[in-house]
């Protein structure tokens, strides 16, 4: 018998699924029967809604994936594979046999999450074995300046959101004049249904290590860090002994392989600010101070930490780099588009049936997104909207699905690519409800050092307010878009810039639904409660007094096996007893 490996996907989204359970009973088994399998960790492959997934490798059936595993089925399932037995139920990924996710996988082109779910995150040598760290050796027998170069070939824009090139804005580092330079990962990844950061930190650390080693190499910088928010607590566990088995193998620290080049790594954990994910109030953060953003100019590359250069980059543009130089500049050039090249990672999130990260070609259209490598909508409810770029993002609606994801396209929505958070939505999900919510997260995340931002977003999200409440005006849809020009206009950093885009956008695409809330005090999708009203129908109430029950405030009257009434003028709308009814007497309008 061959020998077999049993991999266990132990990233956030395992563990929350159950998957230390199946881990530990794999492990007891092991105890008993030694050499059954050799038993390894590893990240999230992306397929989130199949935790906890089991990977098994080393029989003659091939590599095989097991999805929604438990501790009562995992040895029964590992053992018919051992026995060369294709495994009875579960299979999600086959290289041999047809499995449920196999199409999943077939648009998809990894880069970035090529490791993860692959290899044992905590494991040097895993990383070593899958190619890792042949890009630093072979960039320290290059010049920073080529490198560079290699960086400006390929046409990587940072994956943060901006979009800016990446070797332009590594040559101004380069370029500046000064004894220290610094080099920084923003991983203070804070989007609403954003984990693309979180998920290459906790299941391939090591590449995001050497891709910030070779760009301290290419622009003169000793010292980095890496920005993450302390609700990453696996992340930053695996980066701290990533860091750790890097210095032992002479990758980080002094004279790295041999050479005259010194580098060292140390990590700060911020403590969940959304603005510290902008540049600057992040540098303010990582020195003690409160994290606000300053005005630029000048730039980070010319004075950053400490009023010294600063390159800052994030956790999907660092992890790129060790591919590219590689593999070189044109051969990611030829991947994706001509302004937008290579790929991205995408967390999907909301109404979708493969809800986890995928990463595609640039260019790939959102509709190919949602129904080929997402699976399509969890509901029966049609598609409506994706949110696009997390809070500072836009509702794309239907119409423009077959729109390519590139920067300049996805802008022209009124979206922006953002860092990759994508939320689909269905047509239960009320876009006013949707712009009030992101706007509610930007401005309670405003830092409120620009009174645009920290009274303006108040402003606007008191409309909104009013507005699903059913006490909004015809007014409010100008007022809106005029305090959104001025937000824009008016606020110093990204955050207010773009904190009105959800509600642009939603003026834009859907204003017959703002037109609904506001003329028929109507919520098409039944979502804003305050605009829901609850009648019991006489021809089906059975008098079971369910709903009477149920109410908080009493005011359902009726005795019993007689027809219940619902007292308008005390209804709260909480929509209790709607829930309760098992014989469909209470509707809502």
């Amino acid at each position: 018998m061959s020998e077999i490996i049993v991999k266990v996907g132990l990233a956030s989204c395992g563990r929350a699924a159950g998957a230390m359970e199946v881990y530990d009973k794999l492990k007891e088994y092991l105890e008993q029967n030694e050499g059954a399998y050799i038993l390894k960790r590893t990240g999230c492959i992306g397929m989130c809604f199949e935790e906890p997934i089991v990977s098994l490798s080393g029989s003659e059936i091939g590599e095989i994936t097991l999805g929604k595993v438990n501790a009562e089925n995992v040895i029964n399932l590992i053992e018919e594979y051992r026995k060369d037995i294709i495994p009875s139920s579960n299979i999600i990924l086959s290289d041999k046999v047809e499995a449920s996710c196999n199409d999943l996988f077939a648009y998809q082109q990894r880069i970035v999450l090529q490791n993860c779910g692959r290899i044992d995150p905590l494991s040097i040598e895993d990383y070593e074995a899958s190619g890792g760290y042949q890009a630093l050796r072979k960039a320290l027998t290059l010049s920073p300046q080529e490198i560079i170069n290699e960086v400006k070939i390929s046409g990587l824009r940072g994956r943060g959101g901006a979009g800016f090139p990446t070797g332009l804005k590594w040559s101004f580092a380069a370029s500046a004049k000064s004894d220290i330079k610094y080099i920084i990962c923003n991983a203070d990844e804070g989007d609403p249904g954003a984990f693309m950061d979180r998920s290459v930190l906790e299941g391939d650390p090591h590449r995001v290590l050497e891709g910030m080693i070779i760009g301290a190499y290419a622009i003169g910088a000793h010292k980095g860090y890496i920005y993450c928010r302390a609700e990453y607590p696996l992340a930053i566990e695996h980066l701290k002994m990533a860091i750790v088995s890097a210095r032992e193998k002479n990758y980080l620290g002094d004279n790295i392989l041999g050479t005259d080049f010194s580098f060292e790594l140390s990590i700060k954990e911020g403590a969940g600010a959304f603005v510290c994910g902008e540049e600057t109030a992040l540098m303010q953060s990582i020195e003690g101070k409160r994290g606000m953003p300053s005005i630029r100019p000048p730039y980070p590359a010319e004075s950053g930490l400490w009023g010294k250069p600063t390159n800052i980059n994030n956790v999907e543009t660092w992890a790129n780099i060790p591919w590219i130089i590689k593999n070189g500049g044109e051969a990611f050039k030829a991947i994706g588009m001509e302004k937008s090249s290579g790929t991205k990672v995408f967390a999907l999130a909301g109404k979708i049936a493969g809800s986890g990260l995928i990463e595609v070609p640039m260019g790939i259209t959102l509709r190919d997104i949602i129904y080929k490598v997402g699976g399509g909508m969890k509901t029966e409810k049609p598609f409506k909207a994706v949110q696009l770029g997390g809070p500072s993002g836009g509702c794309i609606p239907a119409d423009l699905l077959d729109i390519p994801v590139d920067y300049d396209s996805i802008t022209a929505t009124g979206a922006i690519m953002g860092s990759g958070g994508m939320v689909v939505m269905d047509s239960g999900t009320c876009m006013v409800d949707v712009a009030r919510y992101f706007l509610n997260f930007t401005q309670n995340e405003s830092c409120g050092k620009c009174t645009f931002c920290r009274i303006g977003t108040r402003r606007m999200l008191e409309i909104l307010n009013r507005i699903t409440e059913g006490k909004g005006e015809l007014e409010d849809l100008d007022r809106l878009e005029e305090l959104a020009l001025n937000i824009s206009k008016g606020s110093l950093c990204g955050l207010g810039q773009t904190a009105p885009n959800p509600v642009l956008t939603t003026l834009r695409y859907f204003k017959d639904e703002y037109l609904a809330h506001i003329v028929d005090k109507r919520c098409p999708a039944g979502v804003c409660t305050s605009l829901l009203h609850y009648y019991i129908l006489p021809e089906k109430c059975i008098g079971c007094t369910l709903c009477a029950r149920m109410c908080p405030v009493s005011c359902i009257s009726g005795s019993l096996r007689q027809v219940h009434i619902i007292d308008q003028s005390r209804c709260t709308h909480c929509g209790n007893c709607y829930k309760a009814c098992k014989f469909g007497a209470v509707t809502r309008e």
